[in-house]
C-alpha cells in the first residue's frame, strides 16, 4: 500500500478526533512521496534500540503508540535521542505514525484490552468521547420572535448571508394572545455573535433564547473504564488475574483502609498508563493502572479504594499483538504487520 492509503486506512481505524486534546497523533514523519509501505511495524515505545530493530526488518512505517515527538523540535540534529530518531527514520525512508489516546478511547481499544485482565465484566467509559461534529450543523441554536413581518423579512435577509448559518425556520407563533412569527436557526461560535449582533439593532424582536447544541455520546468510547465483575473475586484473585494478563512476576499494591486481601472487588475503574486524571473520585473497590502520583494514592487509599500499579507501559504493550491481528484484517492483509521484540519498559525491579 502506498503510505497515503495507509495512514487513510488507520485512521478509518481509529479516529484521530477521540484523542485528547493535548495529545499529538497521526502521521509524525513522512518520508518524500511516493513511499510504499509493504512492512508495518508496531511498538509501544520508539526508543532507539527499537529504531535500530525497525531498521534491521526493513519497517516502512512504524506505529508508535506513544508519539516520539510530542513537544516541538527547534531543530533536528545529532544530538538529543528523539532528534536522531528522526533522523534515522527520514535516512532510512521510514514514516513514522502514532495514535496514542485515540487508541485508548475506542470500543476495541487499549482500555478495553485492559478489562480482559479483571475477568468477566461489564464495562463503561469513565469520560464519554463525544461525537467530532453536532447533529444538526452549528455550535449553538438561536431562536427568536417578531412580530413586523415586513422588517422580519429585511433581517432575514441579513442573517442568510451570514457564514455558517443552518437550519433556518420560520413558524407563525402566538405569543401572550398575539400572532408573531417563530425563527429558529442554528449557527456556529463566531456568526453566534453576528446574529446577536443583527438582533440587539431592533427591540422589535424579543423572546429571544440562545441554546448550546451538545454533540451525542459515542457508544462504548472513550477514556478509562468502570468495570462492574460478574462475581466478586478476592482482592489476591484480582492481582493474580492482572499479573496473569500483563505477564508480569509482580504489580505494587495499595491496599484501601479497612480492606485485605481477602476483601471482594466487585466494581473495579482501569485506565491505561498514567491513569490519576481518569480515575480519580470513582467509587469503586479497586483503581487499576500504570501510575499515579504518591497522593492520589493516598486519597484512594483514604476512601478505602485499593490500587494496583503496574508500571506505565506494561499497560499497554501487551495490547499490540491483538492490535497486529484487527490490523491484518482491517489492511486486508495487504500489509506484513510485525511487533518488535525489543520494545519493555525501562522500569525493572534491581
Amino acid at each position: 500500500m502506498n503510505l497515503g492509503e495507509l495512514v487513510s486506512a488507520l485512521n478509518g481505524f481509529a479516529s484521530l478526533s477521540l484523542a485528547e486534546s493535548w495529545d499529538n497523533v497521526g502521521l509524525l514523519v513522512e518520508p518524500s512521496p511516493p513511499h510504499t509501505v509493504n512492512t508495518l511495524f508496531l511498538t509501544n515505545d520508539l526508543t532507539e534500540e527499537v529504531m535500530e530493530e525497525a531498521v534491521q526488518k526493513k519497517a516502512d512505517l512504524i506505529l508508535s503508540y506513544h508519539p516520539p515527538i510530542f513537544t516541538p523540535l527547534k531543530r533536528v540534529t545529532w544530538k538529543t535521542w528523539k532528534e536522531r530518531l528522526v533522523v534515522r527514520a527520514l535516512e532510512n525512508r521510514i514514516g513514522i505514525y502514532s495514535p496514542h489516546t485515540a487508541y485508548d478511547a475506542i470500543p476495541h481499544g487499549v482500555n478495553n484490552w485492559l478489562t480482559k485482565g479483571l475477568g468477566a465484566c461489564a464495562a463503561t467509559p469513565l469520560h464519554p468521547s463525544a461525537a467530532p461534529s453536532h447533529p444538526a450543523g452549528g455550535t449553538h441554536r438561536v431562536e427568536f420572535c417578531a412580530n413586523n413581518t415586513e422588517h422580519l423579512d429585511t433581517v432575514l435577509s441579513k442573517i442568510k448571508t451570514i457564514q455558517e448559518i443552518s437550519c433556518l425556520v420560520t413558524l407563525p407563533a402566538r405569543v401572550e394572545g398575539e400572532e408573531q412569527t417563530r425563527v429558529s436557526l442554528n449557527c456556529s461560535q463566531k456568526a453566534l455573535l453576528e446574529v446577536v449582533a443583527l438582533l440587539s439593532q431592533d427591540n422589535l424582536y424579543h423572546k429571544t433564547e440562545i441554546l448550546l447544541l451538545q454533540k451525542p455520546l459515542l457508544p462504548h468510547t472513550g477514556m478509562g473504564r468502570l468495570c462492574t465483575l460478574s462475581e466478586p473475586v478476592s482482592l489476591s484473585d484480582v492481582i493474580e488475574r492482572v499479573k496473569n494478563h500483563l505477564k508480569l512476576p509482580h504489580v505494587r499494591l495499595a491496599m484501601g483502609a479497612g480492606k485485605t486481601l481477602d476483601s471482594p472487588v466487585k466494581k473495579a475503574a482501569l485506565c491505561a498508563g498514567s491513569g490519576s486524571s481518569i480515575l480519580k473520585g470513582t467509587e469503586a473497590d479497586l483503581y487499576l493502572t500504570g501510575e499515579m502520583s504518591h497522593h492520589d494514592i493516598l486519597d484512594a487509599v483514604a476512601n478505602g479504594v485499593s490500587v494496583i500499579l503496574c508500571e506505565h507501559s506494561n499497560t499497554e504493550r501487551g495490547f499490540l499483538s491483538e492490535l497486529r491481528d484487527m490490523l491484518a484484517i482491517h489492511l486486508l492483509n495487504k500489509v506484513n504487520i510485525i511487533v518488535s521484540e525489543k520494545d519493555r519498559d525501562p522500569l525493572q525491579v534491581a
